[in-house]
């Protein structure tokens, strides 16, 4: 077995981890200062809107010898807008302008003929209306709200509210750092774009499910034990989840990685960048969120219910008792220490700290740190 498949069983079986719980104050900095970061981006520098929204025409002429430079110089001259030009394989040109209406497209049309000599009717010219853009516009928003309605109302039915809340958080979290990222790098936002932010909602929305249902499985019939507290089990279950969520982050970034840099930024491909840039963010934002946002956030809300403050006290002033006559303390999972499966103290009367697997508990007996099946 790799070294990767040997980490991942410790961290499954709870024999080695690391206190993200514990530390989620610090990822909750990191978050915040990132998100801060995109929203004075966005707000500063907006957002480059494609024609599909603002309106506008694309010409696409025939092989030239004009460089790109040129043609963007030609072209805000005539519009008096900027462009954004392409060089296509064939030689050609594709030079894209927004606010243009009908009349001034022609009028550009025949600066680009008389200024690339080359025959007008060989260029061709594609004209998009504003309201067609305001109504693309309007249909992505429906849809994204659409999508975080059932989102919410999925996770509430088949976790709990507190889960669905936490979640519903992540993935505005995902989205307003892959919206600042378009506004700080100026790519394009064009249809591409919201395809990818949707799409990527579907990636983050994964990893997160796949953690909360080993948070459910671990905290059934949490109150009858007084060995571990929430948030030291929801903690055991990222660590238990989490070469899985990495395994399957790496898998998915890259292709889009190869779609971004080399497509996008080698060939030159400048399409590819639309979707691949919001994929490629949003993805890492996406793992990133559920590991040290949405489980840690459960974790915040559950421990203010009233049972799950009970159980901590309980679970603490039992570790005392157990430190002040000289016994082992049992280790939690907040200090990044192995956990174990939960289940009723009848199971073990007399609460020993789980050991780490091979490790002698009392009586010379050895306990299994595994998850029970």
């Amino acid at each position: 077995m790799s070294r990767l498949g040997v980490l991942g069983a410790r961290l499954y079986r709870g024999e080695v981890g690391y206190d993200f719980v514990g530390k989620r104050k610090i990822w909750y900095g990191i978050s915040i200062l990132i998100t801060i970061t995109a929203i004075v981006g966005l707000a500063v520098r907006g957002l480059h809107l494609g024609i599909e929204f603002q309106g506008g025409a694309v010409f696409t002429t025939p092989s030239t010898s004009a460089t790109v430079t040129q043609a963007q110089e030609i072209t805000q001259k005539a519009s008096g807008h900027p462009a954004i030009v392409q060089k296509l394989g064939s030689g050609g040109l594709r030079i894209q302008v927004t606010e243009l209406d009908t009349q001034q497209a022609n009028a550009v049309k025949s600066q680009l003929a008389d200024s690339l000599k080359v025959d007008e009717t060989k260029i061709n010219a594609d004209l998009v209306g504003p309201n067609w853009g305001e109504t693309i516009a309007n249909k992505a928003w429906t849809g994204l709200g659409i999508f975080m309605i059932l989102v919410v109302i999925y996770l509430a039915i088949a976790f709990e509210w507190r889960m669905a809340l936490a979640a519903l958080i992540a993935l505005i979290h995902d989205l307003t750092i892959t919206v600042g990222v378009y506004a700080l790098v100026g790519f394009e936002v064009t249809p591409g774009t919201v395809i990818g932010l949707l799409t990527i909602l579907g990636y983050s929305l994964y990893d997160t499910v796949v953690v909360f249902d080993s948070l459910k499985e671990g905290t059934k019939d949490i109150t009858k034990q007084t060995r571990w507290t929430y948030g030291e089990i929801a903690n055991r279950s990222i660590n238990s989840t989490l070469v899985r969520s990495i395994n399957t982050t790496v898998v998915a970034l890259l292709p889009v990685a190869g779609l971004l840099f080399i497509g996008g930024g080698v060939l030159g491909a400048g399409m590819l960048n639309d979707i691949s840039l919001s994929l490629f963010v949003g993805l890492a934002a996406g793992a990133y969120s559920s590991i040290f946002i949405a489980t840690p956030l459960v974790a915040d809300f559950k421990e203010r219910d009233p049972k799950m403050r009970a159980l901590r006290k309980r679970v603490l002033a039992k570790r005392e008792a157990a430190a002040a006559k000289g016994e082992p303390a049992e280790a939690g999972a907040d200090a990044g220490a192995p956990g174990a499966a939960v289940g009723s103290d009848e199971d073990d009367p007399q609460d020993a700290a789980p050991a780490v697997a091979g490790q002698r508990g009392r009586g010379g007996r050895g306990r299994s740190t595994g998850r029970r099946r």
